[in-house]
């Protein structure tokens, strides 16, 4: 379908104002542009009994987090939420809405991960912060307020990718996790799929950008046939947590994140795949300009409180082993 027309009146103001792609940018440049955008894309944010920042333990030192708590229970499932931006820029800062949505709308606590970005730190420094979240998380959730039986993953773009990634780890360590979110996520490394094709550029995500991250991202060339870096060349993805996949039809990431879900399903993981015609990559978090972002958080938090329903709570979710 056509371009929604909150989309194309976002692209064409970005336009106009001569916004450039970050490899154009000097680095910091290109990290302090979302970070001042972020508030004003998203708009009014929900209220919250508390936003806490904290840190825990990591393997290169501590992790910054912010846990988002829509009430004081020391019982609420845990949604370990790792944010955009290609690896290279993003914040807590920068999903600070939506993880504030999230919380809120999905009555889960939402820690929200600020792991170490390229290219100060290559792959697969960002890997193991998110699993090192996750693994903490999982010994310590009653530390935190939460419900160690019901936990979660979940990301957008190259979130979605550590999402995918911890999530076939967690099932390697026998860590039961209720839903992996991944929302229009990184899954390959193959910038020659129809969707980059179509939208190589001119639809906020253009495939140079993504060509640069993953060259800030990576250390060498051969670690684009990882798993652990390309979760959709992962040998086998049976027995992960199940998934809600979003994409965008217009957006060069809509293939690899299809053709993720279609694996998973193949291998017996319940999956939900949503595509969001007309939509663009981002745009989950710019309600303030585009209505329906307001339509997938909604849908991101049903899926979350489903998930979160079938699990009864207080069991050891670890199952006695070691993560």
């Amino acid at each position: 379908m056509p371009l929604d027309p909150e989309v194309q009146a976002f692209l064409q103001r970005a336009a106009t104002a001569g916004a450039r792609p970050p490899e154009e940018l000097p680095l910091e440049e290109a990290r302090r542009g979302p970070d001042s955008t972020a508030a004003a894309l998203f708009g009014p944010m929900d209220e919250l009994a508390a936003i806490e920042d904290a840190t825990i333990p990591g393997p290169g030192g501590p992790i910054p987090v912010r846990l988002y708590r829509p009430s004081m229970r020391r019982d609420l499932p845990i949604l370990i939420y790792f944010h955009s931006g290609g690896w290279v820029v993003g914040s807590l800062e920068t999903h600070e809405g939506l993880c504030r949505a999230l919380a809120k709308k999905g009555d889960c606590l939402v820690v929200s991960v600020a792991y170490r970005l390229a290219p100060e730190h290559k792959f697969p420094a960002a890997v193991e912060d998110a699993w090192a979240a996750v693994q903490w998380l999982a010994r310590h959730a009653d530390d935190v307020g939460g419900d160690p039986a019901r936990l979660a993953v979940g990301g957008d773009s190259s979130g979605g990718n550590l999402a995918a990634v911890v999530a076939l780890r967690a099932r390697d360590h026998g860590l039961e996790l209720a839903l992996q979110l991944l929302v229009y996520p990184v899954v390959d490394c193959n910038f020659e799929t129809l969707s980059y094709r179509e939208n190589a550029e001119g639809y906020n995500l253009n495939r140079s950008t993504m060509r640069w991250y993953w060259r800030q991202y990576l250390a060498s060339e051969s670690d684009a046939a990882n798993p652990d870096a390309s979760p959709l060349r992962a040998v086998d993805v049976s027995g992960v947590a199940p998934a809600l996949v979003i994409v965008c039809e217009y957006d060069p990431l809509r293939d690899e994140g299809l053709a993720y879900a279609r694996r998973l399903e193949s291998a017996g993981v319940p999956v939900s795949t949503r595509c969001y015609e007309g939509q663009i990559h981002g745009f989950l978090r710019m309600p303030a300009v585009i209505g329906r972002a307001r339509e997938a958080i909604g849908e991101s938090a049903g899926a979350l409180r489903a998930a979160f329903s079938k699990v009864i709570g207080g069991a050891d979710s670890t199952g006695g082993k070691t993560v």
